[in-house]
């Protein structure tokens, strides 16, 4: 006896539900499947990754100082020391640290199939044309989500971790920080800097559906830059340089959204 598949056009409000609850299973699984070959090679990923930025060998320190002397500015930028430890002061610290970082790993190293989860569930509404262009969304987006995360991890997070690893109020205080406290700073730089470079990709949909039209976009970019300022502000020291450095590759981002848009529309009319 033959199954008869259904009709994408033909399937009820809970046809759609069911098929959505699979594509999340889906992504689901996958994320616990990278997660825990991430679980198995905890050494590499808290020793190497994990607890990189807290080295003074690590590469963004090394190259601060190697511009710094380049630049005869001696070694203003160079780092020499972390004057921080790291602690865990309860039980399941270290057993929480390691479950919820293998999670974060194994969601970033999915996220291309999570991608292609997404667009198997919306793909049914789009037209033929549009279909064609699944493989490049999914590397488009992939592309921007990656560069993100090594842009959080190699940029952000060195940045705050030296900023707040040598900030003191008085010498009579020695920096002891949490487990979870420095691992939440560099798994929220990570993925928040991973989601932040997919603006472009959000600003696609957002005008295939008419919420957003280039004119919208140019009308309050004066907003949206005061918007990336504090964004730049949160996620980074407060010292100018490094929100400087944060703000300019959002904002080449909006603006890359703008001509994303107008291209939309042109294509639409």
């Amino acid at each position: 006896m033959s199954i008869r598949l259904k009709d994408p056009n033909e399937m009820s409000f809970l046809d759609h539900l069911e098929d959505l609850r699979w594509h999340i299973l889906r992504s689901f699984l996958a994320i616990v499947f990278f997660g825990s070959i991430a679980f198995i090679f905890k050494d590499f990923i808290f020793n190497k990754i994990i607890f990189g930025p807290k080295s003074v060998d690590f590469f963004t320190y090394k190259t601060l100082c190697e511009l710094s002397n380049f630049f005869g500015l001696n070694d203003s930028f160079c780092i020499n020391e972390m004057p921080f430890r790291i602690q865990s002061r309860t039980m399941a610290g270290q057993f929480s640290a390691h479950i919820w970082t293998s999670i974060a790993s194994g969601f970033i190293i999915s996220f291309p199939y999570v991608l292609y989860q997404f667009w198997s569930f919306i793909s049914p509404g789009l037209y033929q044309n549009e279909k064609k262009y699944a493989r490049g969304f999914i590397f488009i987006s992939s592309l921007l989500f990656f560069i993100g995360v090594l842009f959080g991890y190699y940029v952000i997070c060195p940045l705050s971790i030296n900023f707040l690893g040598n900030y003191t109020v008085s010498e009579e205080i020695f920096n002891d920080f949490d487990l979870s406290s420095y691992i939440g700073l560099v798994r929220a730089s990570v993925l928040a800097s991973g989601l932040i470079f997919e603006l472009p990709i959000i600003i696609y949909f957002l005008t295939k559906i008419g919420l957003v039209t280039p004119e919208i976009l140019v009308k309050y970019r004066k907003f949206a830059l005061v918007g990336v300022l504090v964004l730049a502000a949160v996620i980074t020291p407060p010292d100018v340089a490094s929100q400087i450095i944060v703000a300019i590759p959002i904002v080449i981002l909006y603006q890359i959204s703008i001509y994303i848009s107008k291209i939309v529309i042109k294509k639409k009319s």
